[in-house]
């Protein structure tokens, strides 16, 4: 759900991963047309960095 939530709305996603600094910006990027796609790039290229931190957090407390 938020792979497609980075796609759209890639500014939400930050706020959703608590980056809201991160979104501000990529809301910004995301209000000119040419600068959607370097957002929604940028918005996956966060997430699946969100994810690999909670892996490792997780991996890190199970010891």
């Amino acid at each position: 759900m938020r792979l497609l939530l980075a796609i759209f709305l890639p500014w939400l996603q930050f706020f959703t991963i608590g980056r809201p600094f991160a979104g501000i910006i990529c809301l910004a990027l995301q209000l000119t047309v040419i600068g959607w796609i370097p957002a929604a790039i940028w918005s996956v290229y966060a997430l699946s960095e969100y994810k690999t931190d909670r892996k490792i957090a997780r991996a890190v407390a199970g010891r």
